[in-house]
This record gives C-alpha cells, structure tokens and sequence, in this order.
C-alpha cells in the first residue's frame, strides 16, 4: 500500500500499483518506490490528476467536546424532609394460580373477567386503601411464560413481592423466575398461598417445595411471611394485607414529597384521544399537572393526571400510581422519569441523550469498519508477500494472471436465493405487549428452515400504512389486543395482506409457529410396496429395436407399474426411474404380487444382472413443523 500523505491532511489508503501506474510516464523514479514510500506534494498532485480525480487541501478540524446537558437524579432529601410513604407491592407467580382474583378480592372490582382469557396481559397498578386506613400501591404482572421481561421490570420497581402460590398445584416455573426476579433485586418476598379452599390444596407441601428455591418460611426458622389465603372467596385477606403492612413498617420506607420529581414507567401506550399515555410510579417528589419531565428520548409537559379508574387527579405523591399525558413521544417501559425545570432544558437532555446514543452507534460502526479494514489488509498482505521480491511491473503481471483465472471460475453473483422468509409487522396496544412479543421473537432458532424478518413494529391500532408495508415485503401483520376497522380489513383481503390479530399470548404465537410450519415445503417420505429380485435375463425386439428385460420373482408386497423403482447390487444403487413394460407371461400387467414371476424392462439402458433386487416404492408428502419452540 502506498501513502498520501501531508501533515494537514488525513492519510488515505490507495492500491500502490495504482499509483505507481499513474506515475509510470513521468520523471518520477517508479523503480525507486517502495509500498511504504512517501511522495512529495507535486507527485500526489500528479497521480490524483492521472487518476482522473480532482484533488484539494484540507486542514484537519478539531471537534469541541459537547457539553453534558443531561437532567440527573436529585441528590439524597434531608432526613428531616422524608415522610412516610405506601408500599409499593408486586403481585407475582405462575400462570392462573390467583394473581388478579386476589388483588380483585382487595379493590373489590372485576379484573379477571375482563382480561382475555383469565390471563393478565399488561402489568396493572392500583392503589388500595385497608380499612385500618393504610394504604398499599399494588402491582399485577402477568404469569404467563411470556411475560418475563413484565415480571422482571414490575420487581424492579417494587418495594415488596407477594409471591402467589396455588394450594393445589405447588411451585411452578414462574413460580421459581418471580423468586430469581425479587432476588435479584433485592426485594423482600411474602408468600401467598392461595386457594385453600380447594379440596386437593396441600399449602404445608407448598413451603416444603419453596425450600428448595431458598425461600424459607417463619415456621421453618426463616424470614418469610406465608399467609393462607382465597382470593376467590375473599378469606385471609385481611391478614395478608396486615403481614404486607407489617413488613413495610419494618423497611421504614418514606420518601420527599418536595424538590424535582422521580419516577418509573410501568406501561406505555397510545390512547385515541389522550396520545401517548404512561403508567408510572412515583418515587420521589409530588407529579402535579404542568411538570415538565424526562423520560428516555422524549419528554412531556403533563396535561392531565388519571388514577387507576380514570378519574382526573391533581397531583401523585410518592408511592403512588398514576396515568401520565403529554408525552411528545411515548417512552418505552422502565424508563427513569425525571423533572426538568423548563421545556428548553427538557429539550436540551433529550438532545443530548439522542447525541450520545448516536455517538455509540457510530463508534460501534467504526470499530465495525476497522476490523473490516483489517482483515482486508492482511489478506491484502498475504496475497503478495510471495510476489515481494519482483518489481511493480512483475507483480502487475503475476496479479492480472491470478485474477483472470479468479474471474473464469467465479460464480455468477446474480444468482437468486432460495431461502424461504416470513417479513412481519407486529403492532401491541402497549409498550410492554410489543416489547413481550419480541422477546418472543429473539428465541427464533429455526433460520435455515424458514427467515423471519422484523419489517416493523408499533404501538397502535393496525393503520393503512401498515398493510401497505406488508404488501410490500409480502409479510404478515400481527396485533395484539388492538383492533383494525371493517374498511382496513377489507383493504388488507383486497391486497392479500394476512391480518391476525389476538387478545390471548399463546394463541398469537401459535397462530404464528403455524404459518412458518406453512412456509416449509412438504417433507417427503418413501414407503417401500414391494421387492424383487432378478432370476434371468433377456432380450425381446421392440421393432428395430433389442430391449433388456429382467426376469423377476416378487419377494415382498407388489410391484406396480405407475410406482417409482430402484434397482439395487448390494450396497450400491444402479438406476431410479419408471417402468417402461410389466408383463405375466404374454399380458401386460398394471401390479404383481408376491410370489409371481414377470418381465419388466425399465425407461433407460440398465445392465440387469442375476440377484439384483428391483424395489417399488411410493413418495409420500407429509407437512413439515418448524423446529422454532418459544417455551411454551
């Protein structure tokens, strides 16, 4: 390689050949050059002008570093300012062991009947006032194996996990991850043992089995509160609420409902006549209407403030639920919340955090493109560390040779893949329904049977836009628990766009394992009908014309004419093809069964010889599966 160089300019690296080419009629000294040599000025001029490009000096520009303007977290509130706060309480466990009825039990509203099958979709928050006058925020995160990342974001933004156990079925898989969640981050756990009530419930077998997951209950020496509960009939409710209460008390929890603002996003999604909607948790400060806030890459000016059953509220203190609107753009779940003290300094943080995310990107694309640039070099190295010793003129000889002979035997690039790909659009109503759905989509493990391509994915009901991207990729829209009008529905038959939308996880995801499974092509199976083996064989005349036939006994099954055959010595396969006659005696016959002697000649010249086997067999098609298995 040969250098441009000059101290106010960048060093480009350019092919020396090239280079010693363009400079091969001039004064220059070719045969002096060396790959490391430096030109002058006038040269570099030269070579660019011979190269047909125009050339112009550049000074280098030093960047100046941009200044941090990030909002950051308040510093720790004087102690003489906290004051006590409610609990922020998770209610975790396995799929239908009780998580909504229970919490319904306490607000005395129906949750559970309203969510698609039994299942809790979306992480709910509620405050709960006890009749002591305590008050208790609570969490409801959805068991299904799905949900993981819900879980794991409701235990991060929890003071307490109520860890809820069914009676009768014990500790489940979700079970035994909402454990790993509390644990790791390190929140206290209560057990719930629900159900009871139910004839079969074993709640003594439950605390043996948590044992095992280091979860020791009080009566086994350890730490951890277990409360018998139903949460269908309502009983032992109110010593769970005491046991939750207690603990907190113990944890001494307060916070300041002065100064700049703190919170957490639960859930985000888009409302039809609100915009971009967030369920937070406050954790420090009071949320009133008019805070200007920072969450992510975007920022609100909130207009209005929703408790738990809709009604406007003023303001939310620490350890409250509320329903956040104003959002510019809606913030993904697990976003910190922060206050700004004004829109333009709002708008500078965003600003800066969209700076830095872009800033990582481009140094993880630069050290994409220097170990390019290095493995370009040494291959570049090693093809002509054996051609060193020539000169420039040897070497162009040796490479142009090297190079054709690439060239004759290359293969043609414009050839058409084959690999089968199903493009989807995947649209949720919330933010953590499509960050659930991907997920699911990460574990996608089947990619030599069948690509699945992510087109996009968005919040919202299905839009026009929507089915004219499909159309385009010729992909598949999903949605989860959003709805599209009669006319788009139509639009998207008139197209051939599938549209598939759920309310239920585990009905979309197997909607979907089957159309990949309709993707692949019919895998094909022989069935064998029949085997013979060769006894003699002679020649018949067919017009002008000496025709091979075998004489044949059928050992197995039938042989019949409209099969497919295949004429086997030992270990080895002779021919696979059709059968061009198949006669008994004089006839012309369509099958022969076992222990009947024919003739058969076959539609290419085969060399029969005594003891052959001829096999008849039938293609099969049965329907492929994908291999893809997302847990559940």
């Amino acid at each position: 390689m040969c250098k441009f160089r000059r101290n106010i300019q960048y060093t480009q690296m350019i092919n020396s050949n090239h280079v010693l080419e363009a400079l091969l009629h001039t004064a220059a000294d070719v045969d002096a050059l060396e790959p490391d040599s430096v030109l002058e000025d006038g040269w570099i001029k030269e070579a660019v002008s011979r190269s047909g490009m125009k050339f112009r000096w550049a000074r280098l520009s030093e960047s100046r570093e941009r200044e941090n303007r990030d909002i950051q977290r308040r510093p720790p509130a004087d102690p003489a300012r906290l004051v006590p706060r409610p609990p922020v309480v998770t209610i975790m466990g396995h799929v239908d062991h009780g998580k909504t009825t229970l919490l319904d039990s306490l607000r005395k509203s129906q949750v559970a009947a309203s969510e698609a099958g039994g299942i809790t979709q979306h992480i709910g928050a509620f405050l709960v006032q006890l009749p002591s006058g305590e008050r208790i925020t609570f969490l409801d995160t959805p068991g299904h194996a799905a949900f993981s990342s819900m879980r794991a974001r409701g235990a991060n933004a929890t003071d307490i996990v109520v860890l809820v156990v069914a009676a009768d079925d014990g500790v489940m898989a979700q079970s035994v991850e909402s454990i790993r969640h509390a644990r790791t981050a390190g929140v206290p756990i209560i057990v719930a043992v629900n159900k009871c009530d139910k004839p079969a419930a074993a709640p003594e077998r439950v605390k043996q089995e948590l044992l095992a997951h280091d979860v020791v209950c009080e009566q086994f020496g350890g730490d951890v509160q277990a409360v018998h509960v139903s949460a269908l009939k309502g009983e032992n409710l109110l010593a769970l609420a005491e046991a939750t209460v207690a603990l907190a008390e113990l944890l001494e929890l307060k916070a300041d409902p002065s100064g700049p603002v703190e919170a957490t996003v639960i859930e985000s999604r888009t409302d039809k006549g609100k915009g971009p909607v967030t369920t937070a948790i406050v954790q420090q400060g009071t949320l009133r209407k008019g805070c200007v806030l920072v969450a992510g890459k975007t920022w609100a000016k909130v207009r209005f403030l929703f408790d738990e059953h809709g009604r406007a509220v003023k303001e939310a203190g620490p350890g409250a639920a509320v329903q956040v609107v104003g959002w510019k753009e809606l913030p993904s779940a697990g976003e910190q919340i922060l206050e700004a003290e004004t829109e333009h300094r709002a708008r500078e943080a965003v600003e800066w955090r969209s700076f830095q995310e872009e800033q990582e990107k481009l140094q993880e694309e630069q050290r994409a493109v220097e170990a390019k640039q290095q493995q370009h070099q040494e291959a570049y190295r090693r093809e002509r560390e054996p051609l060193a010793h020539l000169s420039w003129r040897q070497r162009k000889a040796a490479l142009y040779r090297a190079n054709r002979q690439k060239a004759a035997v290359r293969p043609s690039e414009r050839q058409e893949s084959r690999q089968l790909a199903l493009p989807l659009i995947i649209k949720g109503d919330v933010d953590g329904s499509v960050e659930t759905i991907l997920n699911i989509l990460d574990s996608y493990d089947a990619h030599e049977q069948c690509q699945l391509e992510l087109v996009h994915f968005g919040i919202g009901d299905v839009s026009e836009n929507d089915v004219s991207l499909a159309e385009t990729f010729s992909g598949s829209i999903y949605g989860f628990n959003v709805s599209a009008s009669k006319a788009l529905q139509q639009l998207a038959s008139r197209k051939n766009v599938p549209l598939r939308l759920h309310t239920v996880i585990y009905k979309l995801i197997d909607e979907l394992k089957a159309e990949l499974s309709a993707k692949l092509p019919p895998a094909v199976t022989e069935n064998i009908v029949g085997e013979a083996s060769v006894l003699a064989m002679f020649e018949v005349t067919a017009g002008k014309k000496k025709v091979p036939v075998a004489g044949c006994r059928v050992q197995k099954g039938q042989l019949d004419r409209r099969l497919k055959f295949r004429l086997t010595r030992g270990r080895e396969t002779v021919w696979e093809g059709s059968l061009s006659a198949l006669r008994h005696h004089k006839d012309d016959v369509q099958a022969v069964k076992v222990g009947m002697e024919c003739g058969l000649s076959v539609d290419a010249a085969v060399d029969f010889r005594v003891g052959d086997v001829i096999v008849c067999y039938e293609e099969l098609e049965a329907p492929q599966a994908t291999a893809w298995d997302p847990g559940f």
